[in-house]
């Protein structure tokens, strides 16, 4: 355990000094050998910081954390920085985001070097040159980065296999999941877990949201080649396509990305479900702290939190505490396969698409996927005109749309506010206006409240009674009704219950779901049980799974009682 604040070393949770709360691990550094032309991972309080292990000589600080250069991206970098081809070659290249060092001299590359550059020009010089020539160099820089961090990967290594082996024993070996999404952290997942515990055989599943990279569809299928015992199952969402609902809800934001559950979570706990039913799981997944703020607050295992989006797994990172240039020493000192991607520079490997995709990103998706890139664009113009923005182009290119909130200028966004009106002839009684006629459906989305009893409410006005699911007693009542300024209507009575204001709003949350739910699988999520399921363009409860938990409906799990709620609510 590490404090920061007192920078020390000790074995307790908190800080025997200060009080503060301690770090997992201590931190790491990376110093730089002028000599050997090599990056040498230190920890922070770790003696002999200033010598080489290879040559002795003095090293200096030169970053945080770090990335190989690959020889398919210097090229690339030789061009933005109007160098003369294979002016590299030879160089010891790495890079942190868009700070490149070149032999241990630091170069920024910016937003203007990508505005200014050629991209036409760019692609066809790519396309050109073979990339061989830098490639051998690169082999030596790295075998020397091997040999001078192999104690760190061995320590590295042991560390997370303990991790893997202790939270391992906890669960049926047929329970244990591996997330794969093709990225080098989950990669790298995959591998330090098989061998940790010597089972070939683990269930992967692979989350093609349809947004994939193309090389990570071919390294998914490599993969899958290469490890014929691995149970390899791919979870995609073949009901619903990201461009149309991008017309409806609007495209993502960093802020509002309904893809994630949609395209992803969503089809991966279908895939759990048919699996494993109602059983718990532990899945082994390639979450690290250092990759954003929010990450950093994670906990390196997540059970029962709001955190875990998939609420029938327990999820446990390994390489938590890992840096980027950890991940690179581990793959290509265990020499893993990985994604092609990270070869032309790409730093992350998710959806092509993504509004957190940085500059440097859609920089390279515009070289490499320009038909896939112009097509987007393209949309986010029309969108932006649909939307009423006076620039839309300058709105695109700025990239102000990903700093997109709410539905404004959506027709969709109606859906989500609820317009009700205060029953004058009952006490506790709300009119909730429906933007389709009341059916069997919506009395279904009742079923988290309690047991539904039609037979006890009045037949004439097709009244479904609620009970409460420990005392049998009523507690809630719902039935159509015609209201003057509704096309459609429904009545919702709270009965024999304290707070009748706190049953009434997970009600409204309910209607919320009937009058604007797009199929985004956030509740299937949710659901532990399995009761929850998207059928055709029906939301359905299985009252025999359900458990009344009722964190379909608890604004802990989810604001509002429903996602759109987050992503079509206009101010």
């Amino acid at each position: 355990m590490w404090c920061k604040h007192c920078e020390i070393e000790t074995n307790e949770k908190e800080c025997p000094i200060c009080g503060q709360k301690t770090e997992m691990n201590v931190p790491t550094e990376i110093y730089w050998c002028e000599h050997c032309q090599v990056p040498i991972i230190r920890r922070v309080n770790q003696s002999g910081q200033s010598e080489c292990p290879i040559c002795g000589q003095k090293t200096k600080y030169m970053a945080s954390d770090l990335r190989p250069v690959f020889p398919e991206e210097r090229l690339l970098l030789e061009l933005l920085l109007k160098f003369e081809p294979l002016s590299l070659a030879e160089k010891s290249i790495w890079a942190n985001k868009n700070r490149y060092y070149i032999d241990g001299h630091s170069k920024v590359i910016t937003a203007k070097n990508y505005e200014a550059a050629d991209i036409e020009q760019v692609r066809k010089i790519l396309q050109e040159h073979a990339q061989e020539k830098y490639s051998g160099a690169f082999k030596r820089h790295i075998q020397d980065f091997l040999t001078v961090n192999r104690h760190h990967l061995q320590s590295i290594i042991d560390e997370a296999h303990q991790f893997i082996r202790e939270e391992a024993s906890k669960y049926p070996a047929e329970n244990i999941v591996l997330s794969f999404s093709g990225g080098k952290d989950s990669t790298v997942t995959a591998d330090i877990v098989t061998k940790a515990l010597s089972n070939p055989s683990l269930v992967h599943i692979f989350g093609n949201t349809t947004l994939e990279f193309p090389t990570t569809l071919t390294y998914a299928e490599r993969f899958r080649k290469n490890h014929p015992q691995a149970i390899f199952q791919i979870a995609q969402n073949r009901e619903q396509n990201f461009m149309d609902m991008c017309k409806v809800i609007g495209p993502p934001a960093r802020m509002m990305r309904w893809c994630c559950s949609m395209f992803k979570t969503g089809p991966i706990t279908r895939v759990i479900s048919n699996l494993y039913r109602n059983q718990q799981i532990l899945t082994f997944y390639g979450i690290r702290r250092y990759e954003s703020v929010s990450r950093s607050k994670y906990n390196r295992v997540e059970k029962n939190t709001e955190s875990v989006k998939i609420q029938q797994q327990t999820v446990a990172a390994p390489i938590f505490n890992w840096k980027d240039i950890d991940v690179w020493l581990y793959i290509l000192g265990e020499k893993i396969d990985f994604n092609d991607a990270y070869r032309l520079g790409y730093d992350r490997v998710g959806c092509w698409c993504c509004p957190n995709n940085n500059k440097r990103a859609q920089f390279l998706s515009n070289i490499y996927m320009p038909e896939r890139s112009t097509k987007w664009r393209n949309f986010l113009i029309d969108f932006a005109h649909e939307i009423g923005k006076e620039d839309a182009e300058v709105y695109v290119g700025t990239g102000k749309w990903k700093a997109r909130q709410g539905g404004n200028g959506l027709p969709a966004a109606k859906t989500v506010k609820l317009q009700y009106t205060n029953c004058t002839s009952e006490e506790h009684s709300k009119i909730y206006k429906l933007f389709r006629p009341y059916d069997d459906e919506l009395v279904n989305m009742f079923v988290p409240f309690g047991k539904l009893a039609p037979e006890l409410g009045r037949r004439l006005l097709h009244e479904t009674v609620v009970l409460d699911i420990h005392t049998n007693v009523p507690i809630l009542s719902i039935q159509p009704f015609k209201q003057d300024d509704y096309e459609h209507a429904v009545k919702v009575k709270t009965m024999n219950v304290k707070d009748h204001d706190a049953l009434q709003r997970m009600a409204g949350y309910q209607i919320r779901k009937f009058n604007a739910c797009r199929r985004c699988l956030k509740c299937e999520s949710l659901c532990r049980t399995g009761a929850i399921s998207i059928i055709g363009d029906s939301y359905c409860i299985d009252p025999q799974k359900c458990i009344h938990c009722q964190k379909c409906m608890n604004a802990k799990y989810l604001a509002g009682g429903c996602m759109m709620d987050k992503y079509l609510r206009t101010k």
